[in-house]
């Protein structure tokens, strides 16, 4: 959707999770522009993936307001794959399911 150069004002585009091509190019018909602080060589940047953005996706903005992207995750932001895994002591109880139930009596009591 292309927004004509009467708008003052537009919607910043969601950024993240789009390759850089794609993000220069949808930043370019939204009418914003964009910075890559941890990319000096943003305009020649293809492949890598946006994960942050600052404003957020549909805040209104000027036309020609700058929006910064970030390929690579800030300190304590993840990419650090699945995290720690080493065993919990002590153990989460068993159970489940039968914890709640009462214990099943005789099926098919005779009543009288």
């Amino acid at each position: 959707m292309h927004i004509t150069p009467k708008t003052p004002e537009v919607r910043v585009p969601r950024l993240v999770g789009l390759m850089a091509v794609d993000a220069r190019e949808t930043a370019e018909a939204r009418g914003v522009l964009l910075a890559a602080p941890d990319r000096p060589d943003f305009h020649r940047t293809v492949v890598d993936y946006v994960v942050r953005q600052s404003p957020q996706p549909g805040v209104e903005v000027p036309r020609g307001a700058v929006v910064t992207v970030w390929f690579d995750l800030g300190e304590g932001e993840g990419g650090g794959g699945a995290g720690v895994r080493e065993p919990r002591v002590p153990h989460p109880p068993s159970g489940g399911l039968q914890r709640e139930l009462d214990k099943p009596g005789v099926p098919f009591a005779v009543m009288g």
